[in-house]
C-alpha cells in the first residue's frame, strides 16, 4: 500500500503530538509532503574521520571515533556543566554538556566506541566539543547515511525543545522507510530524457541523503526545474485562459482621433520602441480578448504618449478611457500634459482627485454617466462607488506597484457597474458583462527574472530607448568634504540659466532627524546662494498640499533656481530646464529610488548631471549601489543589482512577494533554470493548451494536486 503524502505529520513514527505541534508552528510542516519538501540549507562532509591529534584550532565541525573514559561535574557561575573525557589512540579531548545532563549520564556508557560530531573548540590548553552529536559506532555504521550530511532549517525554539538536526534527520529517514523511497513522478519521460533529469524518487533521496556531490547537484537541478516549471505553467495557463475566457471590447478601427493626432499634432517623432509597443497594444485591442498588459519604460522614455495614443484608439471606437496615478502631484501632471494634447482634438477631459470640489465632482459624475466626458484622469478617487462610466473601454494604471490587487479589481468592475439591458450598451456583449482593457505602466524597471515569476500572467511591453536628442545623465559620487567644489559647479550651471534639485532622504522612523537635516541643508544653501541673486524653493512632507504645489509651480515656471526637497519629488515632476540633481546622504537611499530621482533631470536637450553626496563611512552594499549608479543609466541593469542586494520579496512589496516563497529554487541565483523552465512550459502549452494529450496526463494531474494543496497560486494577482 502506498503512503498518502497528505497524512498528518503526527502519524509518522518518532514524531508524536508534541513534536508535531512544534513542527507545525515553527516550520509549517503539517503533512508528510511538507516534511519531504523541507529541503536542507547546506551540507557537511561526513566521509572524513579525524584523529584527536589532527584537530586544528579553527573551530570547524569534525567527526571523531573514540571512547569515553569517565564523567565529572564542574561547577560554574550558574549551575554545573557535565564533562566527559574522550580519547582515541592519538590523544584526549573533552565533551561538554550545559543542559540535559541527567539523561546524558544515564544513556552514555564508558569504554564503548562512539562517533562524535560537532565543533572542536580550543579551551584551556585542550580541545573540547560542546553538545556533540553522539552515537555508538555500531549504530553509526548501520544508519541510512550519506557522504554529505544535510543541515535543515531550524529555529531557537526547536533547538531548545530538543528537536536537533539529528532528530529531523532521523524522522526524515523514517519517512523514507515508510514510503520505501517511492514518490510519484511529476515530469514526463520525454522531458526528463531531454534534460537528463533524475527521477523524482532519486532526486528526493539525493537531496536529503546525497550519495555524492555530483548526485546532489543533479537532485537540486531537477527539483528547482520542477518548481519553476509548474509556476510558469500556472502563469502562462492563466494568461491563455484569460485570453480565451475573458472577452474584451473589440476596438475594430483606428479612426480620426488617432490619425489626426499622428499626422498633425504629434509633438515629436516616435522612437522605434514606442512604435513597436503601440503595435502590440493595437493588436491586443483589436482581438476579442481583454488586454492585460504591463508597459515598462525607464523614466523619460515616453510612456505617457503611448498611453494617450492607446486612449485615442478607445475614443475612435466610441469608448471612454481613464488613467489612474498613485499621487495627486502625478495625476495633476498627467492631466496638464494630456489637456494640452486634447485641446486641438476637442476631446473632453477632466481631473478627479481628493481635492476636487463638490461642484467639480457633481459635474464629472453627470458627464461620465451620460457619456459626454471622454477621458478621466485621477487618483484613487476614481475607485469611489459614485464614479460610474457610461462605457469604460480602457483603464490605464500608472506605477502599478503602488496599488493593491483589490483596488485594481475595483477599476476592472467599473466597465460593468451599471449594465443596462439596452442592446446598444457596449458593456453588454452577447449578454455577458465585459471589463475594460487594462494597461499597467511602470517606470520601475522589473528585472526579467522577476517579471517572469511575478507578472508572468501579463503580457509585457518594454520601451527600451530614450527619445532622440536626450543625452545620458552624467553621474558622479562626491564626499562631503568636496562640497565647496559642488557649490561652485551649481553656481556655474545657474549662470547658464539652468535649475537644480537638492534632495534629502526621508525615512519615516527618524522624521525629526530628517527634518533637521533638511533645514540645516536649506540654511547652508541659503548662505551660499543668498537672495536676491538666487531664489530657493523648499518642499517637504510637513507642508500643506497647497503650499507644496505653490513651491513646485514656482520652480516649474523658473521663478526659483534651486528646489530643496525631501523625496516627495521622486515621481513625476517634469521640469525640462532642471539639469542638476544633488542627492544628499545618497547612501541612505535604495537603488531604485536613486534611479527614480536621477530621472527628474535630463528631460531637456541640455547635458544633465546627478551628484551623489555621502560621508566617508560606507557599507559594502552602499558602495555597490553608488558604483552601479555611476556606472550605468540602464534601469534594467540597476534593477538586476537591486534584486541581488535586496532579494525579490523586498522589491515586489509584500502583496506580491508570496509568489516567491519558493521551496528550493531562487529567482536570482537560478535565473537560467527559470528561463529554461518557462521555455518548456510554453512548449507544452503551445502544443496542448488544455493538457489533454496522453503524454501530458502526468503534468495535468500534478498541476491539479498542486493547485489543491499549495496556496502559492493565490498570491498571484
Amino acid at each position: 500500500m502506498s503512503v498518502n503524502l497528505q497524512t498528518p505529520i503526527d502519524y509518522l513514527k518518532g514524531v508524536g503530538p508534541n513534536r508535531a505541534d512544534l513542527l507545525r508552528s515553527e516550520l509549517g510542516i503539517h503533512t508528510y509532503q511538507d516534511l519531504i519538501n523541507l529541503f536542507p540549507n547546506r551540507y557537511i562532509d561526513r566521509t572524513k574521520y579525524y584523529h584527536i591529534n589532527e584537530l586544528q584550532r579553527n573551530n570547524a565541525e569534525v567527526q571523531v571515533v573514540g571512547v569515553i573514559t569517565g564523567f565529572r561535574e564542574v561547577a560554574q557561575k550558574r549551575g554545573k556543566r557535565l564533562v566527559a573525557d574522550f580519547k582515541d589512540d592519538t590523544g584526549m579531548m573533552e565533551l561538554v554538556w550545559f543542559r540535559g545532563q541527567k539523561w546524558i549520564r544515564e544513556s552514555l556508557k564508558t569504554n564503548q566506541p562512539y562517533v562524535v560530531f560537532g565543533k572542536a573548540n580550543w579551551f584551556n590548553g585542550k580541545f573540547s566539543m560542546p553538545h556533540p552529536e553522539i552515537e555508538l559506532q555500531t549504530e553509526h555504521e548501520t544508519n541510512l547515511r550519506s557522504a554529505m550530511q544535510a543541515i535543515y532549517p531550524s529555529t531557537e525554539k526547536l533547538s531548545n525543545k530538543g528537536i536537533t538536526n539529528r532528530v529531523v534527520s532521523k524522522i526524515m529517514q523514517q519517512l523514507f522507510l515508510e514510503t520505501k523511497g517511492q514518490f510519484s513522478e511529476t515530469l514526463p519521460q520525454t522531458m526528463r530524457s531531454e534534460l537528463k533529469l533524475l527521477s523524482k524518487s532519486q532526486a528526493l533521496f539525493n537531496i536529503h541523503f546525497p550519495k555524492s556531490p555530483d548526485l546532489l547537484a543533479r537532485a537540486q537541478f531537477r527539483l528547482k526545474f520542477e518548481e519553476f516549471f509548474y509556476i510558469q505553467l500556472q502563469l502562462i495557463l492563466k494568461n491563455l485562459i484569460h485570453k480565451s475566457k475573458i472577452k474584451g471590447f473589440k476596438f475594430s478601427k483606428v479612426g480620426d482621433y488617432f490619425n489626426t493626432f499622428y499626422k498633425d499634432h504629434l509633438p515629436f517623432e516616435l522612437t522605434d520602441a514606442q512604435k513597436r509597443v503601440l503595435k502590440e497594444i493595437r493588436s491586443d485591442l483589436g482581438s476579442n480578448a481583454q488586454m492585460n498588459r504591463l508597459l515598462q519604460g525607464d523614466v523619460g522614455s515616453g510612456k505617457t504618449i503611448v498611453a494617450f495614443m492607446s486612449m485615442l484608439m478607445g475614443l475612435d471606437n466610441g469608448f471612454q478611457c481613464c488613467l489612474m496615478a498613485p499621487t495627486e502631484i502625478l495625476s495633476v501632471q498627467h492631466y496638464n500634459g494630456l489637456y494640452e494634447l486634447c485641446k486641438p482634438l476637442k476631446i473632453s477631459i477632466s481631473l478627479l482627485t481628493g481635492s476636487s470640489t463638490t461642484l467639480e465632482r457633481r459635474h464629472i459624475h453627470e458627464t461620465l454617466e451620460n457619456g459626454d466626458l471622454q477621458l478621466l484622469i485621477g487618483t484613487h478617487a476614481l475607485l469611489e462607488d459614485k464614479v460610474k462610466f457610461k462605457n469604460l473601454g480602457l483603464a490605464i494604471i500608472d506605477e502599478q506597484h503602488r496599488f493593491g490587487v483589490a483596488q485594481r479589481s475595483k477599476l476592472w468592475h467599473k466597465g460593468s457597474s451599471q449594465s443596462s439591458q439596452n442592446e446598444t450598451d457596449p458593456n453588454e456583449v452577447g449578454g455577458a458583462i465585459v471589463p475594460p482593457h487594462i494597461l499597467v505602466m511602470t517606470a520601475t524597471p522589473i528585472p526579467r527574472t522577476l517579471a517572469m515569476s511575478v507578472y508572468g500572467d501579463l503580457d509585457i511591453s518594454v520601451i527600451d530607448e530614450l527619445p532622440a536628442g536626450r543625452q545620458p545623465i552624467k553621474t558622479v559620487h562626491r564626499y562631503d568634504n568636496n562640497r565647496l567644489k559642488v557649490f561652485r559647479f551649481m553656481k556655474d550651471e545657474i549662470a547658464k540659466g539652468r535649475q537644480i534639485y537638492v534632495v534629502y532622504p526621508l525615512i519615516q522612523e527618524s522624521e525629526k532627524m530628517d527634518y533637521k537635516d533638511l533645514m540645516d541643508g536649506y540654511d547652508s544653501i541659503s548662505r551660499e546662494f543668498p537672495m536676491p541673486d538666487y531664489q530657493i524653493s523648499i518642499v517637504h512632507g510637513k507642508m500643506k498640499s497647497a503650499d507644496k504645489d505653490y513651491e513646485m509651480q514656482r520652480f516649474a515656471k523658473g521663478e526659483t533656481n534651486i528646489m530643496v526637497a525631501t523625496t516627495v519629488i521622486e515621481v513625476g515632476v517634469n521640469v525640462p530646464n532642471a539639469s542638476v540633481m544633488v542627492i544628499e546622504s545618497a547612501e541612505r537611499f535604495g537603488l531604485s529610488q536613486l534611479h527614480q530621482l536621477r530621472g527628474r533631470v535630463g528631460r531637456g536637450a541640455e547635458q544633465s548631471y546627478c551628484i551623489l553626496m555621502t560621508g566617508h563611512k560606507l557599507s559594502n552594499d552602499s558602495k555597490t549601489r553608488l558604483e552601479t549608479m555611476v556606472g550605468t543609466n540602464d534601469g534594467f541593469e540597476i534593477a538586476e543589482v537591486d534584486l541581488r542586494l535586496r532579494g525579490p520579496g523586498d522589491i515586489m512589496g509584500t502583496q506580491q512577494s508570496g509568489v516567491l516563497n519558493l521551496r528550493i529554487a531562487d529567482v536570482i541565483k537560478d535565473k537560467d533554470i527559470l528561463a529554461q523552465a518557462r521555455y518548456y512550459a510554453k512548449q507544452v502549452l503551445n502544443l496542448d493548451p488544455s493538457l489533454g494529450l496522453p503524454e501530458h496526463k502526468m503534468i495535468l494531474n500534478t498541476y491539479r494536486q498542486m493547485s489543491k494543496y499549495r496556496n502559492i497560486w493565490n498570491y498571484i494577482s
